[in-house]
């Protein structure tokens, strides 16, 4: 399939998703969310990728935010069900998938772009990195998850600070507050992205899967909840291949060849 505003590449078990706009700064437009939902359902059925990337176009921008030319045009119920399609649901989407997410955010990461950073299970970024909840200068608010997964992330007084103020940090600053999990030189950015994500396809796929649904848990339920979730998540590795490959191949002192099963 052929997209106009996103990059598809997948090569050993990892697969990327590159917003690929770069006269608009790589934002996000009502087809760009298309292309990435698009994406996304092609990667849940394809058994032979285990990561997923998301990187903007260039070395300017991760995601410059939404497309205002395509916001200023939304009846109330016209963003209703575009919230519920491809705004804050795709986002979820992205958390909740089957596999681990990396966003490597390179320049810009404002708004929408934030959120989808958000959305990821890590974070790199880039020394050219700036992150901004910028939606309040427009007059309205985050409408992707920010109000509710940013205060978790960070604390409820820095994520307040950040969306009532729109201020503008650079990547230093998102690293220092957790925002991001580390920074990095431009020029070492997709290495390093690239690293995690070779090691996480060294691992076993299922016991991956199992330990991100567990950790997932923590922020949608009570610690009494998340903890019984972590014992069936555990018992699960437990009948899996993996987990006899993982113990034995520790006691014979060789790399354990996990196959997902």
């Amino acid at each position: 399939m052929a997209f106009q505003n996103i990059i598809f590449e997948k090569d050993k078990g990892i697969a990327r998703i590159i917003i690929n706009r770069l006269d608009k700064r790589n934002a996000l437009n009502v087809e760009t969310r298309e292309e990435i939902r698009d994406v996304l359902e092609q990667i849940r059925k394809d058994k032979n990728i285990f990561v997923l990337i998301f990187r903007g176009s260039g070395d300017k921008s991760f995601v410059a935010g939404a497309d205002v030319n395509v916001l200023k045009k939304f009846s109330p119920m016209g963003m209703f069900e575009y919230m519920n399609n491809l705004g804050q649901k795709l986002y979820n989407d992205i958390e909740n998938f089957p596999i681990p997410t990396i966003a490597l955010v390179n320049g810009f990461a404002f708004g929408g772009g934030c959120e989808l950073a958000l959305a990821c299970d890590i974070r790199l970024a880039s020394e050219n990195a700036k992150f901004g909840m910028t939606e309040i200068l427009l007059g309205f608010i985050p409408g992707g998850g920010a109000t509710q997964k940013l205060p978790r992330l960070i604390g409820a007084g820095l994520a307040k600070e950040l969306m009532f103020t729109g201020k503008v940090i650079d990547a230093r600053e998102a690293e220092r507050i957790g925002l991001v999990n580390r920074t990095v030189p431009l020029k070492d950015l997709d290495s390093e992205g690239l690293a995690i994500a070779e090691k996480i396809c060294s691992l076993s796929p299922i016991a991956i899967r199992v330990c991100k649904e567990a950790i997932n848990q923590a922020a949608q339920t009570s610690l009494k909840a998340g903890l019984a979730y972590e014992v069936m998540a555990e018992a699960l590795c437990f009948s899996t291949e993996d987990r006899s490959e993982g113990i034995q191949a520790f006691l014979d002192k060789r790399p354990a060849q996990f196959k997902g099963r």
